[in-house]
């Protein structure tokens, strides 16, 4: 028998997915999801000023309607990582984004339906309604690749160092997983909101990445404190 002594197992523990929270926090996760994807549609300039470095276009900042409520959906997920595990976050990322394919395909009914004679904003709906299914195309291949991601590497760490460091991971997990979430995001709905050259488009992911991340680092007490209270709450713990 090896006199080498082993070192304790960190202590990795994980609340049910039967939990009445976990309800609540999935119900929000798509509402969020859903509500990202329709103001996503909408492009927004913020006209400060005019700057490029080559081709790169740094001002005015683009972005899109999407950005304001967007983060939350991260937030949501590095809650539901942290306290529910691998597993959890995976069936709430599927699940949202199966709310957000329905709602696209109402969406697209509802566009190819025949208008009312008195009704007098067909092409108005359409211009607001229309790109939303490659807004959610976007939204679900950005945004599953980057909450999986994110998930994953959360958990990983936390395997490493059980319940310390709990900010490390939240930053760490999230900036990669928005990093792969936004480029791809981005690449397929630059189209939709009207970016036309690479100088707009760098600009959209960049300042998309940034702010993203810069939610996240800001709201990381709100976060950690959101996952005590709920961890206190669940029998695992």
């Amino acid at each position: 028998m090896s006199s080498q002594a082993t070192s304790p197992k960190p202590d990795v523990r994980f609340a049910s997915r039967g939990s009445s929270y976990y309800d609540v926090i999935l119900a929000l996760f798509c509402v969020v999801l859903v509500v990202s994807n329709i103001a996503a549609t909408k492009g927004i300039e913020f006209n400060v000023g005019s700057w490029s470095i080559g081709s790169v276009q740094i001002l005015p900042i683009i972005t899109d309607g999407g950005a304001f409520l967007f983060p939350l959906a991260y937030i949501l997920g590095d809650v539901i990582s942290e306290v529910y595990g691998f597993k959890a976050a995976r069936r709430a990322v599927f699940t949202g984004f199966t709310m957000a394919l329905l709602a696209a395909g109402t969406f697209w009914v509802v566009v190819q339906a025949p208008a009312a004679s008195f009704y007098e904003n067909q092409a108005a709906f359409e211009a607001v309604a229309g790109p939303v299914g490659q807004i959610v195309a976007a939204s679900v291949i950005g945004y599953v690749v980057g909450q999986l991601v994110n998930s994953y590497v959360l958990v990983r760490m936390k395997q490493r160092s059980a319940e310390r460091g709990l900010w490390t991971r939240l930053i760490g997990s999230s900036g990669l997983g928005e990093a792969a979430d936004t480029l791809l995001f981005c690449a397929i709905a630059a189209g939709a909101i009207g970016i036309t050259d690479m100088g707009q488009f760098w600009n959209y992911f960049v300042v998309g990445f940034i702010y993203k991340v810069g939610v996240e680092v800001i709201v990381s007490p709100l976060t950690m404190t959101v996952i005590a209270l709920i961890k206190r709450r669940e029998s695992t713990y």
